[in-house]
């Protein structure tokens, strides 16, 4: 599946500490034989060490989405929210049917962003600076509508293929 990488590490209590990459280009990783590979320092999004222990590493590939600009509107629809059920698109590494995650929606300086509901960022919906707020709902199995309030107003969008993510897990590991 084509699109970018967005990777995490996160803690035995499944706490988020560390963003590795966030919508990478594949070329970002070395390619192996049956996988792609990278590295980690030890240190959590701060640059502070992470004490020893077990972390996992997971993340996912998100393709293509289609990103159109709905323009102004008035006031966001009641039945907005921070998060939607996404159905993913099945890994063929893992023998299951196809998982269904909730996605969130968040900003920060950069714009809005879809991500996971632990916090690691997916894809970047708009890079508008000062929002004060985003919210999401679903439109169908493939879309989604995002609305971001800014001091001048609010902003629509309309996300299509959002169903284009598929999870990978790296596994655990030991933090020695």
């Amino acid at each position: 599946m084509a699109g970018t990488i967005s990777l995490g590490i996160w803690d035995s209590n499944d706490k988020l500490v560390r963003i590795l990459d966030r919508e990478a280009k594949i070329d970002k990783f070395t390619v192996e034989e049956n996988s792609l590979s990278t590295t980690w320092d030890g240190k959590d999004n701060s640059g502070e060490n992470l004490a020893p222990g077990k972390y996992r590493a997971r993340g996912y590939v998100v393709g293509k989405l289609k990103i159109d600009d709905a323009g102004k509107v008035e006031s966001t629809p009641d039945a907005a929210t921070d998060h939607v059920s996404v159905k993913l698109v099945t890994n063929p590494l893992v023998a299951d049917t196809r998982s269904v995650m909730e996605v969130g929606i968040g900003f920060d300086a950069k714009g809005s962003f879809l991500k996971t509901t632990d916090g690691l960022p997916l894809a970047t919906i708009n890079e508008s600076p000062n929002l004060t707020r985003v919210m999401i709902q679903k439109n169908g199995e493939k879309g989604a509508e995002v609305w971001q309030e800014t001091g001048a107003g609010i902003e629509h969008f309309r996300i299509s293929n959002i169903d284009k993510m598929m999870a990978f897990d790296c596994g655990f590991f030991e933090l020695k």
